[in-house]
């Protein structure tokens, strides 16, 4: 999460939508950079509105504007995964060994199991939502209103990237997929 002051705007960081870069790029135009812990640096509006937009208010008396990316929720869980076969890869008893993406999917359709947090519970809270939400894949749509809203030009290094591996799926299992993810479908055709 970065929090720019006189800009009166908040980047809540969406878990596997870019917040890496983001950081790396705005952390020294922010006056406030969480980067640790992982609970803190991916606060989501939840949490945001609960507890961190009444500060700011309190301190401030104006209202902060929200601004955070989506990704095209396969695209997203594909990314996960990649993630996590990264995350411990010199684990040789890592939970990930021998899991493909289809097994992965699987466990994500089943509540409790892939223990990931959907895009739209990160965005949105009860009837709100992030102010502004933009689309992981138009980046330049995302860095042109970075830079008028922070009066200087923003150049977004690619960095985080995970191993490229099989994150194929059947038409059927995508299907299923999609089925479990319509919130997340039903947010990003809203973009």
């Amino acid at each position: 999460m970065l929090i720019f002051w006189e800009s009166r705007l908040v980047f809540l960081a969406t878990p596997k939508a870019g917040s890496t870069a983001i950081e790396a790029a705005l952390e020294g135009l922010a006056n406030v950079a969480v980067q640790r812990p992982a609970a803190l640096k991916h606060t989501d509006l939840r949490n945001y509105r609960q507890h961190i937009a009444p500060w700011l208010h309190s301190v401030t008396g104006k209202q902060f504007t929200t601004v955070a990316l989506m990704r095209e929720p396969v695209e997203w869980l594909r990314s996960w995964y990649r993630f996590r076969l990264r995350d411990d890869e010199d684990d040789p008893e890592h939970a990930m060994t021998g899991v493909s993406f289809a097994d992965f999917a699987d466990a994500y359709a089943c509540p409790g199991k892939a223990d990931l947090t959907s895009q739209s519970d990160f965005l949105t809270h009860e009837q709100h939502r992030v102010d502004r939400i933009f689309p992981y894949e138009d980046m330049n749509t995302f860095t042109h209103f970075l830079e008028d809203r922070l009066d200087c030009a923003i150049s977004l290094p690619r960095i985080n990237v995970p191993p490229a591996v099989d994150v194929s799926l059947t038409s059927e299992q995508e299907s299923r997929l999609r089925a479990v993810m319509a919130r997340d479908f039903a947010l990003y055709r809203f973009l």
